[in-house]
């Protein structure tokens, strides 16, 4: 007898509300101002900016546009930045270091103020977002850090001790954690959807199922070969992120796809959504391969998060794991029906915060190391004002040298599993210190 599923459909949740779809067939333009490649976020944030400059553009994506992460992602809004302060003043110095940091506060307002500006309807809710603790020393940490976000950037954040965690969160599974209310969510494919309407109202040209194969310099331009045709750019943007491809292989010696799977519960009583998550918060933890959960826009399921191990298929195993994680932190869901499961890809590389660079006449937008809600509409828009020549005010943090190449990788990540073993063991001995078992 064949196992049931472990949930009934392996489509994105999001995309029940906002499914992807191509677009009609548009001429191919022989000449254009600006070339962009990839119709995510990060490409159709740069194409609207670029458009409103005056700029012809042209969008090319080889699937769907926002079939990628923009639709597939979580939708918290967190804008992240993956290392700590020690370590980015470290790799970067500590004039760097800052201006990284106080950049993400102006990268998300930047992201509150497009919504309301361009009338950009996606189920945002402004609810802070609960940061949840394992031991002592972590909870310190998480305090510690909540003080600095507060005193140096005026964030509003705060610690939560384990006596008023139920305040926040439904679980005992923490320790204490942190909260900061700057952080909210939205539906990642209403965004998408919506973001498309205002770039293609603006005069953008959107080619869906377009893939770009080449991009090759001719005489004061760039030559891009596509699925349809050629076509001649005075300039190139590439935004393609986790999803680069063979068109660009400079790019994609630097940017390893990582896995990232996302589970939906059936709906759940309104009694058990105001018991589990009262604040109707974004929630995280701060294991390496801890989960990120909300409670999904309308309130009535708990969708969880987490890095996939797989490299391939659609296997059972990591939607289990993910399952296993819900029930751990809510015990009361052991017999929840998963309605759906999903996976997308991120982007990492060896610098691990976004980035601004340009090479051999291209720029790229890229390297949103898992918080593309935030930072692909800003980075992308920050790379449009450079091709505009009017970023001379205003030079972003994220733009200066490209990450460096990864030795022996040409797209394939085959050193993912060891990564992922070596995550585990780290998070397997963090939690033995807490005192709690992996």
């Amino acid at each position: 007898m064949q196992e049931p599923r472990p949930a009934e459909k392996a489509t994105p949740y999001w995309w029940e509300a906002a499914p992807v779809k191509p677009l009609a067939s548009a001429p191919l333009d022989a000449k254009t101002d600006v070339v962009v490649v990839g119709a995510g976020y990060a490409g159709l944030s740069a194409a609207l900016a670029l458009a409103r400059a005056g700029r012809s553009v042209s969008v090319f994506d080889r699937q769907n546009p926002g079939e990628g992460a923009s639709s597939r992602n979580g939708g918290i809004t967190s804008g992240n930045i993956r290392l700590d302060h020690p370590t980015l003043v470290r790799k970067f110095g500590a004039e760097r270091a800052m201006a990284i940091e106080a950049e993400g506060k102006v990268a998300r307002e930047f992201l509150y103020a497009l919504l309301a500006e361009e009338g950009i309807d996606c189920d945002f809710q402004p609810v802070g977002r609960f940061y949840g603790a394992f031991g002592q020393g972590n909870y310190e940490q998480l305090a510690r850090s909540a003080e600095k976000l507060s005193k140096s950037l005026g964030i509003e954040s705060f610690a939560v001790p384990k006596a008023e965690q139920r305040d926040y969160l439904g679980t005992d599974f923490y320790d204490g954690g942190s909260v900061r209310m700057d952080i909210g969510g939205l539906h990642p494919a209403k965004f998408h959807a919506e973001l498309l309407r205002v770039a293609l109202a603006a005069g953008v040209t959107v080619h869906s199922r377009t893939g770009v194969t080449a991009i090759e310099p001719e005489a004061g331009a760039l030559r891009v070969s596509t699925a349809r045709g050629e076509v001649s750019a005075r300039q190139v943007l590439v935004c393609t992120d986790a999803y680069t491809d063979g068109a660009t292989p400079w790019l994609r010696r630097r940017l390893v796809p990582v896995r990232s799977r996302i589970i939906a519960t059936e709906e759940l009583p309104a009694e058990t959504m105001a018991r589990l998550m009262p604040r109707r918060m974004m929630c995280g933890e701060s294991r390496h391969l801890g989960f990120y959960y909300r409670p999904s826009p309308d309130g009535k399921r708990i969708l969880l998060g987490g890095r996939d191990g797989s490299t391939k298929g659609d296997p059972a195993e990591p939607t289990l794991h993910l399952r296993r994680g819900l029930v751990r932190i809510f015990p009361e869901l052991e017999n929840v029906r998963l309605t759906h499961s999903w996976f997308g890809n991120v982007a990492m590389h060896r610098d691990m915060i976004p980035r601004i660079f340009s090479r051999r006449g291209v720029t790229y937008a890229t390297g949103f190391c898992g918080s593309g809600v935030v930072w692909a509409p800003w980075i992308g828009t920050q790379a449009a004002h450079k091709l505009i020549g009017d970023d001379a005010g205003r030079p972003s943090a994220f733009d200066f040298r490209p990450p460096a190449a990864i030795p022996l990788y040409r797209g394939k990540p085959w050193f993912m599993p060891a990564f992922m073993a070596l995550y585990r063991l780290q998070d397997k001995l963090a939690m033995r210190r807490a005192g709690r078992d992996g």
